[in-house]
């Protein structure tokens, strides 16, 4: 059993998750719109990631015998003025996952929950990647300048992502 604490903060999480899948959708179409399919190919398989996420959520609370409670999922932005710009929201986004991950790993060490503690450290440990990985693209955007040839590149390189669900998933 779950204390009613951290089984609504487990799932505001799951519902956080959900949207991250949500914005990165949204990213992706804007991605489309401009003609960047490899930078919408990279957005794509980001949202698959987080639908995996949340379903890790969604498996967990129900493994403890406990009830999902879905709420509404807030509209993502729809434009952003350049691809640096979406990849600085990508950023920041993760970074505040990140703060929401750790605020509940504290959550389950102060209610002693030592099953959801475990739980979450596959998250922690994603959300040092999920940094990483965002960042370097954010970093190569910043050396391409305006260079649009440089910028065609990238895309090309962010076309080839392919999601590739954790070990153990289904995908």
């Amino acid at each position: 059993m779950i204390k009613e604490n951290v089984l609504n903060a487990l799932n505001y999480q799951l519902n956080a998750e959900l949207y991250s899948a949500y914005l990165y959708l949204s990213m992706e179409a804007y991605f489309e719109s401009i003609e960047m399919a490899g930078f919408g190919n990279w957005m794509r398989v980001q949202a698959q990631e987080e639908m995996t996420h949340a379903m890790k959520f969604y498996d967990y609370i129900v493994q403890r015998g406990e009830r999902v409670v879905l709420s509404s999922i807030e509209e993502p932005p729809s434009e952003w003025e350049s691809p640096q710009a979406a990849f600085e929201h990508v950023y920041k986004h993760e970074q505040k996952v990140t703060g929401l991950i750790n605020a509940l790993v504290d959550l389950a060490i102060s209610e002693s929950d030592h099953a959801t503690n475990n739980f979450l450290q596959w998250f922690v440990a994603e959300q040092v990647e999920e940094e990483e990985s965002a960042n370097a693209v954010l970093q190569k955007i910043k050396l391409t300048g305006e260079s649009a040839s440089s910028l065609f590149m990238l895309d090309n390189e962010l076309g080839q992502r392919v999601f590739t669900p954790p070990a153990g998933e289904k995908g």
